[in-house]
């Protein structure tokens, strides 16, 4: 049996190492653009690629059940990265790069917000989907990794895991998604109750 502790014990001492360096400013900046966002009935987008896209999946489900179930002004969220089918003909027809794009134009209005999760920063069809809610007058938030990229540098808000690792990135990227659902969904008296909320 081979003997994995060491390599363990690295990995998890650099997720608690990232996870130390957010910045719970960013992170709260993001928190106040969504719930604006939230009550005064703005849509909010939100795509990635692999394991950001399931991501982002995830994101539309805690937001949109797990805070909203019980508010009477809900979150009403949509991830683009979920309808395969338009997808694969906006790639097939048009080009991979705009499969986000491409929606935004026929739903996207002035106000509304536009989450792009992009561990490099760099995902090409992220990139084009924010530049475009930007022009059109939209809130841009990015999820980031690495240096960053072209996302950080393009989205009004960002919250940047510093790391070169996308496991790492990927990790935390859905830590902040639980994070906010948590706190946002009335659950956070139950961290110092030390109660494991009521979610399942």
């Amino acid at each position: 049996m081979k003997d994995y502790k060491d390599d363990i014990r690295r990995y998890i001492e650099m997720e608690k190492q990232v996870l130390d360096s957010l910045s719970a400013e960013e992170i709260n900046n993001v928190m106040n653009v969504l719930e604006n966002g939230r009550l005064t009935g703005k849509r909010i987008f939100i795509c990635g690629n692999g394991g950001s896209a399931s991501t982002a999946s995830h994101f539309e489900s805690d937001f949109n059940k797990g805070i909203s179930y019980e508010q009477d002004i809900k979150y009403d969220i949509e991830c683009l990265s979920d309808n395969v089918p338009m997808m694969m003909a906006i790639a097939n027809d048009i080009g991979y790069d705009d499969i986000f794009l491409v929606p935004l134009k026929n739903k996207l209005k002035a106000g509304d917000i536009v989450i792009g999760i992009s561990g490099s920063g760099n995902s090409e069809n992220v990139v084009r989907a924010l530049g475009y809610a930007n022009e059109a007058g939209a809130e841009t938030i990015a999820f980031t990794g690495y240096d960053g990229g072209r996302l950080k540098a393009m989205a009004k808000h960002n919250i940047h895991v510093a790391v070169n690792n996308m496991q790492i990135t990927e990790d935390i990227h859905l830590v902040l998604n639980h994070m906010m659902m948590y706190i946002l969904s009335g659950m956070k008296g139950d961290i110092d109750a030390g109660i494991s909320g009521r979610f399942f």
